[in-house]
C-alpha cells in the first residue's frame, strides 16, 4: 500500500509559503504472503506429481543352459534398432530376409501384431498367470529380441518397450547386436549366418 505524506507549511505568519513534498512509502507485507503462498503451491505440486516410470520384469541372476526352454525359430522377432528411427527387422535364424520399418503405429506395432497374429495361428494361445493381479490370461508365444545398434537413441529403446506394453508381448529380451547383424544391415543380399547357441549364450549371461 502506497502512503503520501505532506509536509507542513512552517515559518511565521506572513512569512513565506514552503512548497508541499510528497513522499511515497510502499508497503511490501502483501508480497511476502504472496511469496509464501507461490512457495506453497510449488512444494505441493512437486511433491504429489507421480515420477513416469516403465515397469520392467527382470529375469533371475542365476540361470543354467540346461534349465532354458528352447524356444522355436518360428516364434521369434529380431528388432535392430538403427539410425534416424528406422527399425531393422527379421523373423527366424534360417536365411531371414530383412526388412524395415519405423516406430509408427503402423509400422513397429504392425509388425509385432502380424507375427503374433501368425503364432497365434501355427500354436494357438498358451495360459499364463499376469505376474501383477495374479488372473489367469490368454497370450501370444511370440519371443521378441531387441538389439540397439550403435547409431540408435535411447529415446529408441524406450520407444520399442513401450511397444512390448502395448501389444502385450510378454517374452522380449535386449540384447547386443552381433557384427554379423551389422553387417546384414549394410548389405542384406549377403545373408545371415546365424549362430543359435552363441545367442542362446548371450541371453543367458
Amino acid at each position: 500500500m502506497a502512503e503520501m505524506q505532506v509536509a507542513e507549511s512552517g515559518g511565521k505568519k506572513g512569512g513565506k509559503k514552503r512548497s508541499k513534498k510528497m513522499s511515497t512509502r510502499v508497503d511490501l507485507t502483501p508480497m511476502v504472503d504472496l511469496g509464501f503462498l507461490l512457495i506453497t503451491f510449488f512444494m505441493l505440486t512437486t511433491t504429489l506429481a507421480k515420477p513416469q516410470i516403465m515397469a520392467l520384469v527382470m529375469p533371475e541372476k542365476d540361470i543354467k543352459k540346461e534349465d532354458v526352454e528352447p524356444v522355436k525359430e518360428s516364434k521369434v522377432l529380431t528388432l535392430m534398432l538403427g539410425a534416424n528411427d528406422k527399425v531393422y527387422w527379421y523373423e527366424g535364424i534360417t536365411e531371414p530376409k530383412l526388412d524395415s520399418t519405423d516406430y509408427s503405429a503402423e509400422g513397429m506395432r504392425k509388425v509385432i501384431l502380424d507375427k503374433m497374429d501368425k503364432v497365434k495361428t501355427q500354436f494357438g494361445m498358451e495360459d499364463y498367470e499376469d505376474f501383477k493381479t495374479k488372473e489367469p490370461k490368454k497370450g501370444s508365444f511370440v519371443n521378441v529380441i531387441i538389439k540397439p545398434t550403435k547409431d540408435a537413441r535411447y529415446k529408441n529403446l524406450v520407444d520399442a518397450l513401450d511397444e512390448m506394453a502395448i501389444c502385450k508381448v510378454r517374452y522380449y529380451v535386449i540384447l547386443d547386436i552381433s557384427g554379423l547383424e551389422e553387417d546384414f544391415i549394410k548389405n542384406p543380399a549377403g545373408g545371415l549366418k546365424f549362430n543359435a547357441e552363441e545367442q542362446l549364450e548371450a541371453a543367458t549371461q
